[in-house]
């Protein structure tokens, strides 16, 4: 059955990405282990702040086979590439990601763990980055995961360590420079990102 109304939907209950394919209402939602997330509209400064990291990695991957994506992009984390929808039950849209593996992206958006994921923070959705999609990003094995605080003017980035633990780096703040062995001629002016 097609939902065109959140309010058509339990709130309180469990769903997963056959469910999700169903849903075309306006507002933007995410799954977190089958716990429906209503999205925020980004602010101005967010707006601002995604679109700078966003030119960063789009000029370093200019020759690079890894593609760079902004919401609203689909993020289906599984373990597995051939999972079915039935079974998928998180469903995220990152502000940026990166994919490195073309077998993980299909028309739908991408199906597994992108090699970087970035988040920048808004009122209301703090709990939800720092907390909730680190541990679904880390469990996932997202290689690195940068959270971007508008409020410190710092992004803080976790990588992945071989035994699946994020490790957090220094924060990066203003006069800093923020890199990823990921994306290796990728240099992030954090004064600049934060610049209004």
């Amino acid at each position: 059955m097609v939902i065109t109304s959140l309010d058509q939907l339990d709130l309180n209950g469990t769903y997963t990405y056959a469910d999700y394919l169903l849903w075309q209402f306006e507002e933007r939602v995410e799954l977190l282990r089958g716990k429906i997330r209503r999205m925020v509209a980004p602010n101005r400064r967010h707006q601002g702040i995604s679109g700078k990291i966003q030119y960063a990695l789009t000029t370093a991957l200019l020759h690079s086979s890894c593609k760079m994506y902004n919401a609203p992009f689909d993020v289906r984390l599984t373990r597995f590439s051939k999972t079915k929808n039935k079974d998928v039950t998180t469903v995220v849209q990152p502000d940026l990601c990166v994919i490195c593996d073309p077998s993980k992206l299909d028309d739908r958006g991408c199906n597994g763990a992108p090699d970087l994921i970035v988040e920048i923070l808004s009122p209301g959705n703090s709990r939800t980055e720092m907390k909730d999609k680190f541990e679904l990003y880390q469990e996932a094995g997202v290689l690195e995961y940068w959270v971007v605080s508008p409020i410190e003017n710092t992004i803080q980035i976790w990588k992945l360590n071989e035994q699946g633990i994020y490790i957090g780096l220094q924060p990066k703040v203003e006069g800093d420079i923020a890199t990823t062995p990921i994306i290796p001629n990728l240099q992030v002016d954090v004064t600049e990102v934060f610049v209004d």
